[in-house]
């Protein structure tokens, strides 16, 4: 058990941040089976707004810390080559 007063504030903060990182990386993996759905269907014009979307949230993520820079650039960069396959 913490002793100081401060690592009790710390176990808080601890879980408030767990509790948001959680929540993002959830709304990432719902936004990409959406964009993966997308595709699968043939709505090529929704799929392009949305993977607008989702490379925009992937570096808001990156940007809190979230998930690295580097597994922000590979996933925009699988699912721009998914897109552009689906495209042509």
């Amino acid at each position: 058990m913490p002793i100081l007063h401060a690592a009790y504030k710390d176990i808080g903060v601890t879980k408030r941040r767990t509790l948001r990182n959680l929540s993002v990386k959830s709304r990432l993996k719902t936004e990409t089976k959406k964009f993966i759905n997308l595709l699968a269907s043939k709505k090529l014009d929704e799929a392009r707004l949305q993977l607008k979307n989702l490379s925009s949230e992937l570096d808001k993520a990156c940007s809190k810390g979230i998930i690295h820079r580097n597994t922000a650039g590979r996933k925009i960069s699988r699912l721009t080559r998914k897109f552009l396959k689906n495209t042509s």
